[in-house]
C-alpha cells in the first residue's frame, strides 16, 4: 500500500509539473494521457474507474469545446470587438468610466462564453485598443489586469461560465436553472467586491480622459452583417436552451453542440468565416486532458490520499454551514493557487462526496466551485487560461512577471474570495 501511495504521489505531481512547464511545447493532452495511461499499467487505477472517469467528464469537455467553438466564430466575425468598441463610446472620453465597463464587459463574456473567452480572446482586442487610443503604458496594464482578473471571479454565475462550473455540475447533477438561482446573486458579490479592489488598485493609472478619434465605428468591424444577426437568434434560442435542459432532464452539452453546430453552418456560406481552421483551433486536447487527469486524480481517491482531505472537511462541517463554507471554499483556493483548478475541483468533488456528510454535500460542492473559480487568481499556475493569457500577453509585447502577478494576485483575490464565500452562506440561508 505504501508503494502506491508514493507511485501515484510522485505520478500526480510529475504530471501536474509537465502541465504548467510544458517543456519542447509538449502538450497538456498527451501529458495526462501518458500519466493515465501509467495509473492504469502500475494498478493505480481499474478499467471501471476509467469508464466512470468517461461519464463523469463527456458532457463537461463537449460543453466547453462547443463554447469555445461558438466563441471562436463569434471573435471571427467580429462581435467581440464590436462589443468592446461600443464600451469606448459609452465610456464618453472618460478614463475611469472606461475601466468600469471594461470590467462589466469582461464579466458579461465571462459569464455567457466561458472565462476562458474572457480571457484569450477579449484580453487582446482590448489590448490593441489601448494602443489605438494612446493610452500610456501603466493604464494599459490597468485595463489589462482588470480583464483577466474579472474572467474568473465573474466565472461563478452559470454552468457554462467556467470548466470548473461543468465538471462539478456534473458530479453532484446539478441542473443548470438550480445552479443559477444558487450562484447568480453570488456572483454579483464577486463582480462588485472584484469591481472596488481592482479600482482601488488601479485607479490612480488611469486617465481622466482620452480621445477616441480615428477609432473604427463599431458596425464597420462587423465581417458579415447577415451572421451577425442570425448569430443573436442563435445565441437567445441557445440560452433557453439551458434552461430547457433542466426541464427534460437532458444535458447541457446537447444544446451547446446542437448550437454551435447551428452557427458553424450558418457561417458555412460566410466568407468572413473559416469553419476549416476555427475546427482545427477547437481545444480538442480538452478531452483527453480531462479524461487523463481524472484518472491521476483518481488514482489519489484510490490509495487514500483523498480521505485526508474528506476528514478535514468532516472536522470543518461540525462548526456549521458558514465554517463549512468558508472552510471548504479557503481549502480549494489554496489547492487550487497550487496545483491548477482543475485537479483541485476533482480532488475537491471526491473528498466531499466522501465526506460523509450528505446534508451539507450541496454547500460544500458549490463552496468548492467558488474556491476553484477564484482560487486561481492568486498565483500565475492558478489555471491554465492564466498562463495561455500571460504567454498571450508576452507574444504581444507586454510582459507581466509572476512577481507582479503574485504581489497583485494574493491582493486582489483574497478579499473577493471571502466576500463571495460569505454571499454564498447568506444567500444559502435565505434559499430553501
Amino acid at each position: 500500500m505504501h508503494w502506491h501511495l508514493t507511485l501515484a504521489i510522485i505520478l500526480f505531481s510529475s504530471v501536474l509539473l509537465l502541465i504548467i512547464w510544458q517543456p519542447y511545447k509538449l502538450s497538456i493532452g498527451w501529458t495526462t494521457a501518458t500519466g493515465g495511461g501509467l495509473a492504469l499499467a502500475f494498478g493505480l487505477v481499474s478499467w471501471p474507474n476509467v469508464l466512470h472517469v468517461v461519464s463523469l467528464v463527456w458532457d463537461a469537455t463537449v460543453t466547453f469545446i462547443a463554447l469555445i467553438i461558438i466563441s471562436l466564430i463569434l471573435d471571427e466575425l467580429g462581435f467581440f470587438e464590436w462589443a468592446s468598441l461600443h464600451i469606448i463610446r459609452y465610456s464618453n472620453g472618460r478614463g475611469r468610466r472606461l475601466f468600469v465597463l471594461i470590467v462589466v464587459l469582461g464579466a458579461a463574456v465571462s459569464m455567457f462564453f466561458a472565462n476562458d473567452g474572457a480571457a484569450l480572446i477579449l484580453t487582446p482586442i482590448v489590448y490593441q485598443q489601448t494602443k489605438a487610443l494612446k493610452l500610456k503604458p501603466d493604464a494599459t496594464l490597468a485595463l489589462i489586469m482588470a480583464c483577466g482578473f474579472i474572467a474568473d471571479t465573474a466565472s461563478v454565475p452559470l454552468v457554462i461560465s467556467n470548466l470548473v462550473n461543468i465538471l462539478s455540475a456534473d458530479f453532484f447533477h446539478f441542473a443548470f436553472a438550480s445552479y443559477a438561482l444558487r450562484m447568480v446573486p453570488v456572483d454579483l458579490a464577486a463582480f462588485a467586491s472584484s469591481l472596488v479592489l481592482l479600482f482601488l488598485v488601479y485607479h490612480k493609472s488611469l486617465p481622466k480622459t482620452f480621445s477616441s478619434v480615428g477609432l473604427a465605428n463599431p458596425s464597420e468591424v462587423i465581417h458579415d452583417h447577415l451572421l451577425f444577426r442570425r448569430s443573436w437568434w442563435i445565441l437567445g434560442l441557445l440560452f433557453l436552451g439551458y434552461f430547457l435542459s433542466q426541464a427534460i432532464h437532458w444535458p447541457v452539452s446537447v444544446f451547446a453542440g446542437v448550437g454551435s453546430l447551428a452557427l458553424l453552418a450558418a457561417s458555412r456560406q460566410s466568407p468572413a468565416i473559416h469553419v476549416r481552421r476555427i475546427l482545427l483551433e477547437a481545444p480538442w486536447r480538452i478531452v483527453i486532458f480531462s479524461i487523463g487527469m481524472y484518472i491521476v486524480v483518481f488514482s489519489l481517491k484510490n490509495v487514500g490520499l483523498t480521505k485526508f482531505l474528506s476528514n478535514t472537511l468532516t472536522i470543518i462541517a461540525h462548526f456549521g454551514p458558514g465554517a463549512t463554507i468558508v472552510g471548504t471554499g479557503m481549502v480549494a483556493a489554496v489547492l487550487s493557487s497550487v496545483m491548477n483548478n482543475l485537479p483541485s475541483v476533482m480532488v475537491g468533488a471526491i473528498a466531499i462526496r466522501d465526506a460523509g456528510i450528505p446534508s451539507l454535500h450541496s454547500l460544500m460542492a458549490y463552496a468548492n466551485i467558488v474556491g476553484c473559480d477564484l482560487g486561481t487568481k492568486i498565483t500565475p499556475i492558478g489555471s491554465l487560461a492564466t498562463l495561455l493569457w500571460l504567454h498571450v500577453l508576452d507574444r504581444r509585447g507586454m510582459h507581466i512577471s509572476w512577481h507582479y502577478y503574485l504581489k497583485v494576485g494574493i491582493v486582489l483575490t483574497i478579499p473577493v474570495l471571502v466576500v463571495t464565500l460569505l454571499a454564498l452562506w447568506g444567500w444559502s440561508e435565505v434559499l430553501p
